[in-house]
């Protein structure tokens, strides 16, 4: 390649790089698979070392990929958070090894899984957790310790603890905690996360702690960044001591003498990674000695004295037996390639989702083909390519009726998604049941997926207003109902009846309206009437709202059959009416943001104060930003704010303000 050609390539190369590190690491939400982007990310450092004289300081192989956002007060790391030099050969590992010998030193080798999650500093004085934050760019990362202290694997008091620690750690979601988490998310017609490490990172990085709370997360620490009150001399010593401490370490950790012992124990770990609880994308070779390590000193990015193994994807062949179409909550139809059982990742599979038709063409997969299938993540299967098209195949396309009920199936708008829209389709009829009672909505506790189907089964229950008629006589015909589960589901069904209006809109299930558009609707128009009878234009003049989610409403409350649900549910004492306090108009017009520890109000209670007395509450500071409501360790955002030469108010004067 000529110079002027690499300059090109290496500049297309940064910007398709830079613009994935930004949807994995800040957005969490990737469109390429790790060794999609690992293959960019190769042909990029081949091409700077052909020609070193294009190497720039910001270039994507200099520095680590993520940024801090602007959801969280900035740390400062003391100790640079480094990234990792990977290897996909053994040669490379072999090449390591040698540059590692060239320098005089005659390595021990500590191997360790790599997990697969979100790396994160915890900081302890005198063994109590006072901050944990995350990577970022390696140098400034977003203050979490509210989240992490969630975390139950995170011990908050350490016994026998030195004056200072600070240690690394790797948070991810287990493999079970992930695939919940998923079907929750395909149950409500919400963008799944793709692997678990973007759940965790996703999960982690969330501006309510009680989100992180609910999603199972845990934590491998596997380094002591700094330490006064105690010293340590290899890495072996310090995955001891941290273990001692209280601290979850990687489960399997060894010294080798040599290379080719330490390889031996990568490929132990790759056999073991379709049967570990937790995500592993690698293995970790690390240089035991600490003194050994302070002579080999890092590069801008990268610790000389470590490397990351990264296992490739297992792909596997197999026959494309059948296509199989489901009816979402919200009437979606979804295909499922159906194929002859194959084993990938330690693991049975032998369904995968096709999305849509548009993704169906776009391969163009056909029954009896022979198809490549891989685990995205390791987790969840998907259907890679077309090897083969059987002798005489025709293009598949989808049924244009529903498989359910057999009503037609519509393009809605500029969807690719099928959809039918018949509100009696039994099929939608169970994901409604069961996002009826979910806990966000109606949270009817006992009565889950398993229950709401044989609910239906048993012709029980045909929409969510039949939940309310339900007897002691009828739950006892269920599989596993005694008297007191029966009577305990019941109450919990009469409970739910008082449950504020937000709840039962949410719980309705109407499109495009989450639970926090749930609630702006209940608060503005206080009954289900006054919902039910509204206008586009009165429904768009809510803040957020777009044409889009308004239309929303409409057409849900126009809809056949929704008039008769909510009359059901009114007769059967469902309440129907908003009970939170009125609003006022004292801080129309202003926006405020809530930062630090006030003295009598959460976080939360203040922006409900702000939200309730007509202002916006905001996360972030800007020029448009009214004023600042600071408390003690206001950090960044209080920085900003005199920066900009915004008001800055105490909780005594906020709340003289609204009163």
């Amino acid at each position: 390649m000529q110079l002027e050609q690499a300059v090109q390539r290496i500049k297309e190369l940064r910007q398709i790089i830079e613009y994935n590190n930004q949807l994995y690491y800040d957005k969490d939400a990737p469109e390429l698979e790790d060794f999609e982007y690992d293959a960019l990310t190769r042909e990029l450092k081949e091409l700077e070392a052909l020609y070193p004289e294009l190497i720039t300081s910001d270039s994507p192989t200099q520095k680590v990929g993520g940024t801090p956002s602007g959801k969280f007060s900035k740390v400062q790391h003391s100790v640079k958070m480094e990234s990792l030099q990977d290897a996909f050969s053994f040669q490379e590992l072999f090449d390591f090894d040698r540059r590692v010998r060239n320098e005089g030193i005659t390595p021990q080798y500590v191997v360790e899984a790599k997990i697969d999650g979100l790396s994160v500093s915890l900081e302890y004085e005198n063994g109590v957790f006072v901050r944990g934050s995350t990577r970022g760019d390696g140098l400034i990362g977003e203050d979490v310790t509210e989240n992490l202290a969630t975390i139950k694997d995170i011990p908050h008091k350490l016994s026998n603890a030195p004056e200072f620690l600070e240690v690394r750690g790797e948070v991810y979601m287990p493999k079970s905690a992930f695939e919940q988490l998923v079907e929750e998310q395909e149950l409500n017609d919400k963008q799944p996360f793709k692997n678990p490490r973007n759940a965790a990172a996703g999960s982690l990085r969330q501006k309510d702690s009680k989100i992180t709370a609910s999603r199972g997360l845990s934590i491998f620490v596997f380094n002591i960044q700094q330490l006064r009150g105690k010293t340590i001399t290899t890495h072996k010593e310090s995955l001891d001591y941290i273990k001692e401490l209280g601290f979850l370490v990687s489960p399997r950790y060894q010294v080798f003498n040599s290379m080719e012992d330490a390889i031996e124990e990568i490929k132990a770990i790759g056999e073991l990674r379709g049967i570990l609880p937790f995500d592993i994308d690698g293995a970790v070779i690390k240089v035991n000695d600490f003194s050994q390590r302070n002579q080999l000193g890092s590069t801008n990015k990268f610790p000389r004295w470590a490397i990351a193994f990264k296992y490739p994807p297992e792909e596997k062949a197999t026959e494309l037996l059948e296509i199989d179409v489901t009816v979402g909550r919200t009437g979606v139809l979804t295909p499922t390639a159906v194929f002859k059982p194959i084993q990938l990742a330690g693991t049975t599979v032998s369904r995968a989702i096709l999305h849509n038709q548009d993704f169906i063409s776009q391969l163009d997969i056909r029954l009896g083909d022979t198809i490549l299938v891989r685990k995205a993540g390791d987790i969840i299967p998907e259907v890679v390519s077309v090897l083969e098209h059987k002798e005489g195949s025709e293009p598949y396309a989808m049924p244009q009726y529903c498989p359910s009920c057999g009503s037609a199936a519509v393009h809605l708008e500029d969807e690719a998604a099928l959809r039918c829209v018949n509100p009696e389709c039994p099929a939608q009829a169970l994901r409604n049941i069961i996002h009826f009672a979910s806990r966000n909505a109606m949270n009817i506790d006992g009565l889950g997926k398993a229950v709401a189907a044989q609910l239906i089964q048993h012709g029980y229950v045909h929409s969510a207003a039949d939940i309310y008629t339900l007897t002691k006589e009828q739950l006892l015909q269920l599989d596993k109902f005694k008297d007191k589960s029966a009577q305990n589901l019941l109450n919990s069904i009469e409970q739910s009846k008082g449950n504020n209006l937000d709840k039962l809109l949410f719980g309705l299930g109407i499109r495009n309206i989450g639970e926090k558009a749930a609630s702006l609707i209940a608060e503005k128009f206080r009954t289900m009437d006054a919902i039910k009878n509204t206008t586009i234009e009165e429904i768009s003049q809510i803040d957020g709202f777009g044409s889009v989610m308004a239309q929303s409403v409409i057409s849900f409350f126009e809809r056949e059959g929704t008039k008769d649900l909510i009359e059901h549910l009114e007769k059967c004492g469902v309440n129907m009416e908003w009970h939170g306090d009125e609003k006022t108009n004292k801080l129309e017009g202003l926006t405020i943001v809530v930062t630090g520890t006030l003295p009598t109000l959460s976080r939360s209670e203040a922006e409900a104060l702000i939200t309730q007395n007509g202002g916006k509450a905001s996360g972030s500071v800007s020029k448009k930003t009214s004023y600042v409501l600071a408390g003690e360790a206001a950090g960044s955002k209080l920085t900003k704010a005199q920066q900009l030469g915004i008001p800055v108010i105490d909780e005594t004067t906020f709340l003289n303000m609204i009163q």
